[in-house]
């Protein structure tokens, strides 16, 4: 696919992506794909030099990194690495090689999106089109990025739990190794990764030769391992399908519980049991409990409809208005806009913005969402003409309203709001 098709159209979601992939269940490297402008390993080493100024302000994040010297994970290395002096330009590897004591290594980064807005919007724009032309994971997607020179992935020959693309963003070229599970299976006599010397198995893979701009679609349940001579960063963007049951155990059917049966404010105390009588046994206690609990499912059938509804209609607001990308707690890059953000700035004729690629959505005339976070405003001060304004991150300068800009200081708070003139917020610097 020529890079000029940027991002993948939708002939390319609805024809060329199924037929390469055998309907999505089968590796396929789609060549320059992704052009540079969207995504580089200056991008990504960007975001670890958020997560070196986060830990430098002890500011907690859900962005992790792991280090690995071989196969062979190396904790105590986290400290020195977001710690000690950075490096000069164009020198990262032998930065690295001299913190780890070592010439080849691995440096894993998880929840990548939250640390560097440039890939944040970039690979947002193809996670966009993913959306648009295949679906919408319910779980949303993530940035892993790994960095190094290694011989091979530290986790060995191990299986993808989910769909994912891994975009290569160079400089160096990387060679993926791939089988089927019914191959490697067959192959190993299991489905336990394997680490150690795996030269032979190598010889019965299907191989991709991933260069600068590449992403190779890894299926779910596809074994993998990638190896490398020189230094190279690829990120994977993994598709988060969670299983429905395990969205209904964790998340919908604790809410619905928690209302029908969470503490009353007007009664915290409760209705308390009773004693109950020693010599009747357990059999009162279970029958008392037994009976409660049969009424509450019978209120919870009947309002098991609305329930679902409503946290499905959440979890999409938050998906939509974050870019696509997964809603974490501590999401770095939207505290860093956030602590920015300086409401007083909101004068008449100043210009404003949405940051790529968040969202802006109205869901009622109090309340909004955006870049993941419901905010309780006046949306009735928004014209359709603004809001469309910044959705598609088109610079747009204020009127002369106090409401507008009570509405807007509140949406502010969320990091969505980029304010351009003498903007400092990192969406600018970036």
């Amino acid at each position: 696919m020529n890079t000029t098709l940027w991002p993948p159209t939708t002939e390319f979601w609805s024809r060329t992506f199924p037929e390469a992939t055998r309907n999505r269940t089968t590796p396929h490297l789609f060549k320059g794909i992704i052009p540079p402008s969207a995504a580089s390993p200056q991008d990504a080493l960007a975001g670890l030099e958020s997560l070196r100024r986060a830990h430098a302000a002890g500011t907690v994040h859900a962005a992790r990194a792991r280090v690995y010297v071989g196969e062979e994970r190396h904790d105590e290395l986290i400290e020195t690495v977001l710690a000690k002096d950075g490096w000069d330009e164009g020198q990262f590897v032998p930065w690295m090689q001299s913190l780890v004591g070592a010439e080849r290594f691995s440096l894993v980064l998880n929840n990548l999106e939250t640390a560097s807005p440039k890939l944040a919007a970039g690979l947002g724009v193809f996670l966009r089109s993913l959306y648009e032309g295949w679906g919408v994971p319910i779980g949303g997607a993530e940035q892993v990025a790994f960095a190094g020179n290694y011989a091979g992935t530290a986790f060995g020959v191990h299986e993808g739990a989910e769909d994912a693309f891994l975009c290569h963003l160079g400089p160096g070229v990387k060679d993926f190794y791939c089988w089927s599970q019914e191959d490697y299976v067959r192959l190993t006599g299991g489905i336990a990764p394997l680490k150690g010397d795996y030269q032979w198995l190598l010889e019965h893979a299907e191989r991709f030769v991933m260069e600068p701009g590449d992403a190779l679609f890894l299926p779910k349940r596809v074994f993998h391992v990638g190896r490398q001579d020189e230094f190279s960063i690829s990120v994977a963007v993994s598709l988060y399908t969670y299983p429905d049951d395990r969205l209904l155990r964790l998340s919908v059917l604790p809410e619905l519980l928690e209302r029908l049966l969470g503490e009353d404010p007007t009664n915290p105390m409760g209705e308390q049991s009773p004693l109950h009588a020693a010599a009747a046994g357990s059999a009162p206690a279970v029958t008392r409990l037994t009976d409660r609990a049969r009424a509450a499912l019978a209120d919870a059938d009947e309002q098991l409809g609305a329930a679902v509804a409503r946290h499905v209609e959440e979890r999409w607001m938050v998906l939509e208005t974050n870019g696509g990308w997964e809603n974490v707690a501590s999401d770095l890059g939207r505290m860093d806009a956030a602590a920015a953000f300086d409401a007083s700035r909101l004068l008449a004729g100043t210009e404003v913005a949405i940051p790529a690629p968040y969202q802006l959505r109205i869901t009622g005339p109090q309340q909004a969402y955006l870049r993941g976070v419901a905010v309780s405003c006046d949306t009735t001060a928004m014209t359709a003409g603004l809001i469309d304004a910044l959705n598609t991150h088109t610079p747009t300068a204020l009127p002369d309203d106090d409401r507008l800009r009570e509405s807007l200081a509140a949406l502010g708070a969320t990091g969505g709001i980029h304010i351009l003139t003498g903007s400092n917020t990192p969406e600018a610097r970036a």
